[in-house]
């Protein structure tokens, strides 16, 4: 037994709301709030060890709108319902509301055992952390207030030692303290098993006085408010200890409970198995209620589904094996989602459904070739050669065509072509910028968000199993640590486009056909534009012949000044910024004049017919009445006199011309400056070189981001210049240095543009003659050639591009090396009829062509 604790006749009090501190119990509260705050302050901080307050329990309330006195005596009763106080506290802001607080009038004294305060925020506010520790039970006589905070005049709950001898004397306070004991040894037991903690607790429960004994273990327990308050008003020894065996007995029989249920379902189910029944119940459940969309269902539905794709057998055999694992599974394990996607992705594909083939009629295919591609003899003759194929043998293996060319040439429709004519259906997958090979040949099923491959995809895509399957922009695939795609792609049988043979990896190039497609000619893109794009630029802008008509010189004219590219995209381009033109006219129209109900002739006003209307032509629209039709503008309006294209409108629409044939004669005006021939990504391009001497110590300069081919070319054409310098006239005496004291710096324009490659060996040597017998270049001439240090001139690539271009900038004279004559078969016949193609085997061959009047070495140098 303890010495009883000596209370002052005042304590502050601080409230404990919905909870109760039990003599002997230890909390730890965080205080923030000012009133909290200043009753730590005053009562605890400040005394030190010799500070206590009260706890007292606090109920919840609501807000009461009466108004009374600031504190109100509360009473004091016998019962725990009834023993509380109402306490009404003004409200801060002044106003009438008031907060009304339900105190118990009795409680708890408390003394810190640690107290903690943290530091001081800017704003002044300062947090206290207590460790408090019950103390003694008191009733509350009157409570006031001091300050921000509470206080009460209190009485001591707790016996005097004579009266708890007397107590203990009693028979029946002895039965109930050995019932307690026993009690709390079984449960003491029992947590030992569990937890490994009951030799402390052993020795509580020997030294420790009874009646402290039984609020230190009812304080360890999760029970109400209510039995907390019940406890705390159980100022009575007996009572107190009937109390808590009840409430001891009541947890060691929830415990029992526990360990018994947990005993029975390890030793029955595992959780799986009571997942699966619980499963089992569930879906019994639905069936009784008519609702049978579960997942049992849907995997019936799939199984169904793939029994009928018509999968081969060794693929049904794999796919039941997955099957039955799947069915195996629960839908919250690991790998279940992708097992399942894959077996729907497999029931989804076409196994059996594919495009009825039409009876090949080569006839017919060459006409719809011939109607939806203007040119391209050799690819079409190609494509007819395949089907001839086909024809004769349905069975047999057929090539792999790979279509090279820049852009806009045609080569994504000719493989929409090759799927017309076979009447199959057509997809088209882009591989630009693909790295990963598991894009093309799909990802493993052990990887989180695993996809199919975009071959698989297209197929699921396309619904057919013998599609026309194109892989567009093959050449622009990449390679890194996530491997290389081409290696996937050796896998299968395809159609590909590419604009450049040369990035795509050997292996793979070695199974294709490569068809190239070099571009257009202008009267070719003439042609295309009349039969093709005219028409398809028409109908995208809802109008028709009877609105905009575009002559075929406007069209030669867009070719000539507003478009320099191989292939017709940019002609398709500026053909439409014509329609939209006239579509916003036609609409303008539409909206600017109200249709009558009967027929009306208008004038129409615009100012792109403002050199049509000076001639004094008027242009007149039949306005139709709504009734008739309203579904389409070319319904509604007929204009009798449509608008026509010509010079004024195009510079209007697309602006000044961009290009014009005297850009080659302007820029060789002056010596130094040569015209060669180079191939691009986009086709065959006219590439200026400028050479210009200065003062300096004999180095070579080069510009224009040119490559390292490039820059050897340049290296070898100066040697060239200078060993052969006397022979050329070049400098007054055999031996003297042609670079003494100059330096020579060589540009390449558009320097935006990478450049590299050899076939500039010939332009070079010709442009550093030049400005070394300060003799111009002609003009109408361009050349392109590799050449040795022995002044011999290679054969180079792209020599079809390149005459096409020179045609394209109006040149004249095409210098080209003698070993690539040949390669003129494949240019056009009416591009070489305006051509005068000069064949040369030597550098002296060039040089003697590429001035006018011969080689500058018949006169003598000023140098």
């Amino acid at each position: 037994m303890t010495e009883s604790v000596e209370l002052p006749n005042r304590l502050g009090i601080l409230p404990f709301r919905n909870k109760v501190l039990l003599p002997g119990a230890i909390i730890r509260i965080r205080c923030t709030s000012p009133s909290s705050v200043k009753l730590v302050e005053q009562e605890l901080w400040q005394r030190e060890e010799k500070g206590l307050i009260g706890i007292l329990p606090v109920r919840d309330a609501a807000a009461d709108t009466s108004v009374g006195p600031t504190v109100s005596q509360g009473g004091v009763g016998g019962d725990s319902s009834e023993r509380a106080s109402k306490v009404q506290v003004g409200a801060s802001d002044g106003k009438n509301q008031q907060e009304v607080i339900h105190w118990h009038n009795r409680g708890v004294a408390a003394r810190a055992l640690h107290l903690s305060r943290g530091v001081e925020k800017p704003s002044g506010r300062v947090t206290y952390i207590v460790v408090l520790e019950g103390l003694c039970r008191f009733s509350v006589q009157e409570l006031s207030t001091r300050g921000t905070y509470y206080t009460a005049r209190i009485s001591s709950l707790e016996m005097t030692k004579i009266e708890m001898e007397q107590v203990e004397q009693d028979p029946d306070f002895i039965a109930l303290s050995r019932q307690f004991k026993a009690t709390a040894m079984e449960l003491i037991s029992v947590l030992e098993q569990k937890q490994k903690t009951g030799g402390r607790t052993k020795v509580l429960l020997e030294t420790v006085p009874i009646h402290k004994l039984a609020d230190i273990f009812v304080a360890s327990f999760e029970i109400s408010f209510e039995e907390q308050l019940v406890m705390l008003d159980s100022v009575d020894l007996k009572v107190r200890l009937s109390k808590a065996t009840e409430l001891v007995d009541r947890h060691l029989q929830s415990i029992r409970v526990a360990e018994k249920i947990t005993q029975k379902v390890e030793g029955q189910l595992s959780k799986s198995q009571k997942e699966f029944l619980l499963r089992q119940q569930m879906r019994a459940i639905k069936e009784e209620l008519g609702d049978n969309d579960d997942d049992e269902d849907d995997l019936v539905a799939l199984e169904r589904k793939m029994q009928s794709a018509g999968m081969p057998s060794n693929i049904w055999k794999h796919v039941q094996k997955e099957l039955r694992r799947l069915k195996k599974m629960q839908p919250q394990q690991p790998g279940y989602t992708s097992s399942r996607v894959y077996l729907e992705l497999i029931a989804d594909l076409p196994w059996e459904k594919a495009s009825e083939e039409i009876d090949l009629d080569l006839k017919a295919a060459k006409e719809r070739l011939d109607s939806d591609h203007y040119g391209l003899v050799r690819v079409k003759q190609r494509i007819i050669e395949y089907l001839a194929v086909r024809k004769l043998k349905p069975d047999a293996r057929g090539p792999v065509l790979c279509f090279v060319g820049p852009p806009g040439v045609g080569k994504t429709s000719l493989a929409s072509s090759i799927a017309s004519a076979l009447g199959r259906k057509f997809i088209r997958i882009s591989l630009g910028g693909v790295k990963d090979e598991a894009d093309i040949r799909g990802h493993r099923r052990t990887y989180i968000g695993s996809m199919p491959g975009r071959l698989i995809d297209g197929l699921k895509r396309v619904g057919v199993c013998n599609p026309v399957m194109l892989l567009d922009e093959i050449d622009k695939t990449g390679s890194d640590v996530r491997g290389d795609p081409a290696s996937a792609l050796l896998e299968v049988i395809f159609v590909a486009t590419a604009n450049r043979a040369q990035p795509i990896p050997p292996p793979l190039l070695d199974r294709m056909e490569v068809i190239e497609l070099p571009g257009y000619t202008p009267e070719e893109k003439l042609r295309i534009a009349m039969r093709h794009l005219i028409p398809r630029v028409l109908d995208q802008h809802g109008l028709g012949s009877e609105f905009l008509q575009i002559p075929e010189a406007m069209v030669k004219l867009v070719i000539q000044r507003y478009t320099r590219e191989a292939g017709v995209r940019n002609l398709e381009r500026n053909l439409a910024a014509l329609a939209r033109a006239a579509a916003v006219k036609v609409a303008e129209q539409e909206q600017e004049q109200a249709l009558p109900s009967s027929k009306d002739v208008h004038r129409l006003g615009s100012p792109l017919l403002d050199n049509r209307l000076a001639d004094g032509a008027e242009v007149e629209m039949e306005v139709i009445p709504m009734g008739e039709s309203t579904h389409e503008v070319s319904n509604t309006f007929r204009i009798t006199s449509p608008l026509v294209v010509d010079e004024a409108m195009l510079e209007k629409v697309l602006g000044p011309p961009r290009f014009d044939d005297r850009e080659a004669a302007e820029r060789v005006a002056a010596p130094g400056i040569s015209v060669g021939l180079v191939w691009t990504n986009f086709g065959g391009e006219v590439q200026f070189v400028e050479a210009t001497a200065m003062r300096g110590k004999g180095e070579l300069h080069l510009t224009g981001q040119l490559g390292d081919v490039i820059k050897e070319s340049a290296q070898i054409a100066l040697t060239w210049v200078r060993a052969r310098a006397t022979d050329l006239q070049l400098v007054a005496e055999d031996g003297m240095n042609l670079l003494q004291g100059r330096d020579i710096h060589i540009h390449f324009p558009a320097g935006a543009v990478p450049k590299d490659g050899p076939s500039a060996g010939v332009t070079l040597v010709t442009a550093l003659v030049s400005l070394f017998s300060r003799k111009r270049v002609r003009a109408d001439t361009a050349m392109t050639g590799e050449m040795t240090l022995r002044g011999l001139v290679l054969p180079v690539g792209g020599v079809k591009d390149k005459i096409l271009a020179a045609h394209r900038y109006g040149i004249k004279r095409v210098i080209l090396p003698e070993r690539n004559l040949k390669d003129l078969v494949e240019v056009p016949a009416a591009v070489l009829a305006s051509l005068e193609i000069i064949l040369a085997k030597r550098m002296e061959d060039v040089l003697e062509q590429a001035f006018e009047g011969g080689c500058p070495w018949r006169q003598h140098s000023k140098l």
